[in-house]
């Protein structure tokens, strides 16, 4: 019975790798394991549970700031933005290349979902990018990397969920965040000058006869045409959070108004739109909360068992003998590596309640160890074998990109967000220096 915990963990461990739906097996393997360790008492306090989950404020963020993403998906503006920006890029080697990047971070901090902004970009960008000669490795590991910008600029759902689920506030984490999101777009910048410089045929910059005709007022116009909208609803959100105008909740409401309007002014909406976009939005809520649910219940079945004092004891023998930031070492890795196997949500539900109160009893800030996790997660949606990223790409790309290119191009990628990683756990200040403000 003292080791209860670690064969539950086990068999939801061996079920999911099996193939079995996430939801299913964190049920079933609650139920079965809860009935063994508390009887029939167990489903007394599993009702509370739930209805705790269903209750929370914080969480109705979520199907907000999801509606946001899947209407501005529909809006129309990623494709003014790409045009606009590979304008504007145009002129220096790897252009377009720093346009994606650039693209990605600003529907990141206007979406937050990377499904939509990899489709987006692999629809409008890669087509694009292979017609100037672009090599097709680093074609797609840019529109791979730059989509999961949205895992950490802020508003990201990711930290809506970690906030929730640690303790800390949301705001707190979206301040937190900004400096990571704007360190990983410098560094895939710069990755890219480096690379076009070095191999210049890998990312030639437009030809001079399509940048000849534009000159710096028709530039300006459409600059500010593309730019405008979604800076404008980023203030909207993440200016009324910083500012204590308005909670997450609140604002993730802000968001949802000002997609509407925005689409509006884009001459892109229109009932049948409204209703694709609710439901979207239903589906991909209901997936989300549904994953919350057995994930609560796995939970409270874990933790009643006491597996949170075994997995306590276990790291603090370890910080004992090698020191907590070791341990800090440890937790990342297995992170990392549990990525290459499960989504975000089922990393953030499964292993984040766990492991997240331990290290910040050790001493680890609360709010920087979150950011820690989301930078760690969003390695998740770029490692094969089931990076979703990955999978978007190859299902909107054309056929001369073969799934061998979209493997080898993200490599490098995912170096520079282990770089990202590594320059965040030695430079705290990167996350603590905006809200200590």
């Amino acid at each position: 019975m003292e080791y209860l915990p670690v064969w539950m963990f086990l068999a939801m461990t061996i079920l999911i790798m099996a193939g079995f739906p996430i939801t299913f097996t964190l049920m079933g393997v609650s139920l079965v394991f809860g009935l063994i360790g508390f009887g029939w008492d167990f489903f007394n306090l599993l009702p509370l549970r739930i209805w705790g989950v269903m209750t929370n404020v914080t969480l109705m963020a979520v199907p907000l700031f999801v509606f946001m993403g899947v209407m501005l998906e529909r809006s129309g503006l990623a494709e003014d933005l790409l045009d606009t920006m590979g304008l504007l890029f145009g002129r220096i080697k790897g252009g377009l290349a720093i346009s994606v990047v650039v693209v990605g971070a600003l529907l990141g901090a206007s979406t937050g979902i990377v499904g939509a902004t990899v489709v987006t970009m692999g629809l409008l960008a890669v087509p694009t990018m292979l017609r100037r000669g672009y090599h097709k490795g680093l074609i797609t590991g840019t529109v791979s990397a730059s989509g999961t910008l949205g895992q950490i600029i802020p508003p990201s759902i990711v930290l809506v969920l970690i906030g929730d689920i640690v303790g800390v506030p949301v705001g707190d984490l979206f301040q937190g965040a900004v400096f990571p999101g704007f360190l990983l777009v410098f560094l895939y910048v710069l990755y890219v000058l480096i690379i076009s410089y070095i191999k210049p045929s890998l990312a030639p910059p437009l030809p001079k006869s399509e940048l000849e005709v534009l000159t710096f007022p028709i530039l300006l116009k459409k600059f500010t045409k593309a730019l405008f909208p979604p800076l404008f609803l980023i203030l909207a959100v993440l200016g009324s959070i910083f500012a204590g105008i308005a909670s997450p909740t609140e604002a993730a409401a802000v968001g949802a108004v000002g997609a509407i309007f925005l689409t509006i002014i884009n001459k892109k909406f229109s009932i049948k739109i409204l209703k694709k976009v609710m439901d979207s939005t239903t589906q991909l809520t209901c997936m989300v909360f549904i994953i919350l649910v057995g994930a609560a219940a796995f939970g409270l079945v874990f933790r009643g068992l006491g597996g949170d004092h075994l997995v306590r004891d276990f790291l603090g023998g370890v910080a004992a003998i090698h020191g907590k930031w070791f341990v800090l070492a440890m937790v990342m890795g297995l992170i990392f590596i549990i990525g290459f196997f499960l989504d975000f949500i089922e990393i953030t539900f499964i292993h984040v309640p766990v492991l997240a109160p331990i290290m910040i009893e050790f001493g680890f800030d609360p709010v920087w160890f979150c950011i820690l996790i989301a930078l760690n997660l969003q390695t998740s949606f770029m490692t094969p074998p089931f990076g979703f990223s990955l999978f978007y790409l190859k299902a909107v790309t054309p056929p001369e990109i073969r799934t061998e290119d979209i493997y080898k191009g993200i490599i490098p990628f995912v170096f520079i967000q282990l770089i990202g990683l590594l320059l965040v756990i030695m430079f705290p200040q990167i996350v603590l220096w905006l809200p200590g403000l």
